[in-house]
């Protein structure tokens, strides 16, 4: 069993962005000497995400407009209080949704499924540099 550790970097448009992260952890596998394991994709930062969803124009604006019928930006949140920064919502929707994700692979190929793309999701309210730090477990 062996654990290679990759990071790649993305630039976001800030809040509502979503990017499509499937081709760059495929190359890391790709690139590794591992045929069969799993990646965790973990997004370093409290106020993005990282999921899988079919990676459309439709489901694109849907999911933001879902994230902001649970945790609206209009409201209060005791995060905004105490740092007067405006993210308080941003932080919310990320622990939702979570900073990662396990894919298995086999032959050295994502195993999900046909319409199924990793993705990064920003919460922040303005553009960010994301680190996604991706760890590779197999054989």
């Amino acid at each position: 069993m062996s654990v290679i550790t990759k990071t790649i970097t993305v630039s976001s448009n800030g809040e509502n962005d979503m990017i499509d992260i499937t081709r760059q952890t495929d190359e890391a596998i790709k690139a590794s000497r591992l045929q069969d394991g799993i990646v965790a994709i973990f997004v370093s930062g409290s106020t993005a995400a990282v999921t899988t969803i079919e990676y459309e124009p439709g489901l694109k604006k849907d999911f933001p407009e879902m994230l902001a019928r649970i945790a609206p930006s209009e409201i209060v949140y005791e995060h905004d209080n105490t740092w007067h920064d405006g993210n308080g919502h941003s932080h919310v929707r990320a622990s939702l949704l979570g900073p990662s994700l396990t894919v298995p692979f086999k032959n050295k190929g994502l195993m999900l499924g046909t319409w199924q793309q990793i993705v990064l999701l920003e919460m922040d309210t303005r553009p960010r540099d994301r680190k996604i730090i991706l760890q590779l477990i197999g054989e």
